[in-house]
């Protein structure tokens, strides 16, 4: 009986089905999202029927019941959409596409995405990164042309973009500005360079959505894109080194869902020992590294969100050589060629040293709104703290830091990208941010930067305008406030001696015996400007100009700093005086690139008023030893630079690179040369590729460092051995040099999808002796000799 009740409830339901009227009828437009531009040739298919849309973007679906459909709306280049709508209640719906979604996501991955129109700039892909896994940011920045390093010793390394560094080189990273305590030329960006899928380097302050002070240039590290699909996928970078006798090991996995769901994680850890040059070991210079990051969140078509946070450690010995114990044996180690401390290799990294943690947190929300453009908002803290430790006379003070600094920063970000009409883009945004530092009294040691609060507010906006298929002109403003507001001690000599009494009295708040507790508050107000054009003709060719103007305020240690930085082995003296330094600079470019060959032409000038610039004045004995006097000035300077590369595709597989580099600093009005301007340098390369032998790539390449002969006089300091003025070698550059690289890789199949790169390289092949004028410790020993890597790359 059952059974026959089913079967009439069934035969019913399909009598009412055929029954049922199904003549309705669903219209409107496929548009495309960012400028309401009708897409012509839009497919919309829904139970095997599929309608395609005329030159006006408009469709017309007839015989429609009125029940529920679920229509998949694609167009070539864009990511398709499945929408469901309710016939009985809707005649008409507009559906909207991202157009150029799929081709961004592309180049993004490639790391191609231009940050600027008009300014010079230039990207490493994820291969660049790969091979300088086991290394830092600054050294794989310097496979671009016009950027260097500042160095202590070989695993500190800050950029350098054009001839500035420091703070005047801001760094993005993920889209998080660091806050690393970056003023100190032995601090290094605490970051691993491998949570990054490329890197690309503006040079200047054009790309004022990042800040207006970044007068050397913008660092843009990003991830690579995850896609919006069901995937599984990641990669292990191994290598292996002979000079540090360690490696690193660096692994990622990912896994991203198709609608729009994704989750990454990744960590590295990098062990070495003493580094050695081809004569002796360099004390005390071994490294341990760890780093580890997780992001997820979704990323749809109209709206996402995304969480991230990242952990960084690193503890760096310094040069066991470069700490000396009194004036006469700092005039011998900075005369002599030969360090005066040679101790057996080993993996303990002992006092001096530095061992910094730095944590990034980051929440970012998106939405698209249709025919108008992209609102962004963003979250994101960073806690950065320093231990600095000295060698000190008994073993429970050794245990003791010398320097110790905590660093919190909280910013917010909202920016809005208008982009509706592709023939004119523009955006706008704002930044506040809060900092505190705090600088821990019970090191037994004078504080060299105090507690202080930090506020800064900025805006800007930025536009776009195609004036036609060959001209686009960018130009933007931006303002910021920072306001400074410390809380220092001064011993009441140093105050006298710098006459601060005349100009600061009421910075004093107490008065201690033979100290005074101060409150200094400063306020700074800057305005940034960019404006620029380039210009594609004949296809091949491409020229760019652009002028920017950047104001910088200047930073704690600029102000602040009073007594001995231990890892930089100096007494640093700020000055309460020091203003904002203004950057005026005019950058040119041009290029040409074809298949077989190409170049590009890039000069510069950058005219900085009030520079502010650290160089040697003195030397000073301190209860923990002889070190040199450093002192903060400032003065209107001129920076004249070139930058040029060329490249052959000789045949089918051999391509040959070159470029030079070469900036000129001198002050204005004295034509006094700058401290640690980059000598010029000069690269050669050769290249055999051939995909046939598994990928099989081999090449060549010659680095030439050119003397750097001009440079800021030497000092004469007192000699109590010798009961006289000394000439002290403190500025002199070693001579020039030049060093032999090689490299070679082959990429086998492993499994159905998995891939396997097993590379090899050598470091200063000849093994030469040499030294960097950019590297700190230059002073005091040879720079690396010969160092075989061994790299192991798997893509799963």
């Amino acid at each position: 009986m059952k059974r026959h009740t089913w079967l009439l409830v069934f035969l019913l339901g399909i009598n009412l089905l055929s029954s049922q009227e199904c003549n309705n009828t669903l219209s409107g437009r496929v548009i495309d999202f960012h400028d309401g531009i009708p897409l012509e040739g839009a497919a919309i298919t829904f139970n095997n029927r599929t309608i395609v849309t005329d030159a006006t973007g408009m469709y017309t679906i007839d015989k429609l019941c009125a029940t529920a459909y679920a229509f998949t709306v694609s167009h070539e280049k864009c990511n398709s959409q499945v929408i469901t709508l309710d016939i009985a209640k809707i005649s008409s719906k507009d559906f909207y596409l991202e157009h150029h979604l799929n081709e961004l996501e592309e180049v993004k991955v490639a790391g191609n995405t231009n940050k600027t129109t008009s300014a010079q700039e230039e990207t490493i892909d994820s291969d660049v990164i790969e091979k300088y896994s086991s290394a830092s940011l600054g050294d794989a920045l310097k496979e671009i042309t016009g950027v260097s390093s500042l160095n202590t010793g070989s695993t500190i390394v800050k950029p350098i973009i054009q001839g500035l560094s420091g703070s005047r080189v801001l760094i993005m990273n993920n889209g998080v500005r660091m806050q690393d305590m970056e003023w100190g030329d032995e601090h290094a960006p605490n970051m691993d360079i491998n949570t990054a899928g490329n890197v690309t380097v503006v040079k200047g302050a054009s790309a004022l959505r990042y800040g207006g002070d970044a007068i050397g240039g913008v660092v843009i590290m990003e991830p690579n894109k995850i896609p919006a699909k069901d995937t599984l996928y990641g990669k292990t970078i191994i290598i292996g080194v002979t000079n540090g006798r360690g490696g690193s090991l660096s692994s990622e996995l990912v896994k991203g869902y198709e609608n729009g769901w994704f989750f990454k994680v990744q960590g590295t850890v990098k062990r070495f020992g003493d580094v050695e040059t081809p004569d002796y070991i360099l004390s005390n210079t071994g490294v341990f590294e760890k780093g580890a990051s997780i992001s997820f969140g979704v990323n749809k078509f109209t709206h996402g969100w995304d969480a991230y946070y990242s952990f960084f450690d690193n503890e760096i010995g310094v040069l066991a050589a470069s700490h000396i114990g009194n004036v006469d044996d700092l005039i011998n180690a900075i005369n002599s060629q030969k360090p005066t401390i040679i101790r057996d290799f080993t993996y303990k990294v002992n006092n001096p040293k530095q061992e910094v943690t730095h944590h990034l947190g980051k929440l970012r929300y998106f939405k698209r709104f249709e025919e108008l453009g992209k609102w962004s908002t963003q979250y994101d803290f960073q806690y950065n703290k320093r231990f600095e430790f000295d060698v000190r006379r008994t073993e429970e003070l050794s245990k003791l830091p010398s320097i110790d600094l905590e660093l919190k920063t909280h910013t917010v970000t909202s920016d809005f990208h208008f982009d509706s009409n592709p023939e004119f883009l523009w955006s706008a945004g704002i930044m506040f941010r809060y900092q505190n530092n705090f600088a821990n009294p019970d090191t037994g040691v004078r504080r060299l930067i105090p507690d202080y609060d930090k506020y800064d507010a900025g805006m800007f906006i930025t536009a776009e305008y195609n004036v036609n298929n060959n001209i686009i002109v960018d130009t933007g403003i931006r303002y910021d406030y920072n306001r400074m507001d410390a809380q220092k001690f001064y011993l009441k000599s140093r105050w006298d001696e710098r006459r601060y009494n005349e100009d600061f009295a009421d910075f004093i708040k107490e008065n201690f015996n033979s100290q005074w507790l101060t409150n200094p508050v400063f306020d700074y107000h800057s305005i940034s400007a960019t404006i620029g054009m380039q210009y594609i003709f004949k296809e091949d060719y491409q020229f760019r100009f652009n002028y920017a103007l950047a104001q910088r305020a200047p930073n704690p240690s600029e102000l602040f700093s009073d007594g001995l930085h231990h890892s930089a082995a100096r007494i640093e003296l700020g000055d309460l005086r020091i203003d904002q330094e203004t950057s005026h600079k005019i950058s040119l470019a041009a290029q040409k690139n074809t298949e077989k060959w190409g170049w590009e032409i890039a000069p510069y000038a950058n005219l900085i008023n009030d520079y502010i610039l650290l160089e040697p004045v003195d030397v000073q004995l301190s209860i923990r030893g002889a070190f040199p006097v450093w002192e903060y000035r400032q003065a209107n300077v001129t920076l004249l630079g070139l930058d040029t590369k060329l490249y052959f595709n000789w045949y089918k597989n051999w391509k040959t690179d070159h470029s030079f580099s070469i900036v000129k600093g001198n002050e204005s009005k004295k034509h006094t040369p700058l401290i640690n301007i980059p000598p010029p340098k000069f690269d050669n390369s050769v290249t055999y590729k051939n995909e046939k032998w598994f990928g099989l790539q081999v090449s060549i390449e010659n680095q030439y460092f050119f003397r750097q002969n001009e440079y800021p006089s030497n000092i004469s300091v007192f000699s109590p051995q010798q009961n006289r003025d000394v000439l002290l070698d403190i500025n002199t550059p070693p001579k020039a040099y030049h060093v032999l690289n090689a490299d070679t890789s082959m990429e086998f199949v492993v499994g159905q999808k998995s891939k396997l790169k097993a590379g090899i390289a050598i470091n200063n092949i000849l093994n030469s002796t040499y030294r960097n004028y950019l590297n700190r410790q230059r002073y005091f020993a040879d720079d690396l000799g010969r160092n075989f890597l061994l790299r192991i790359s798997i893509n799963y």
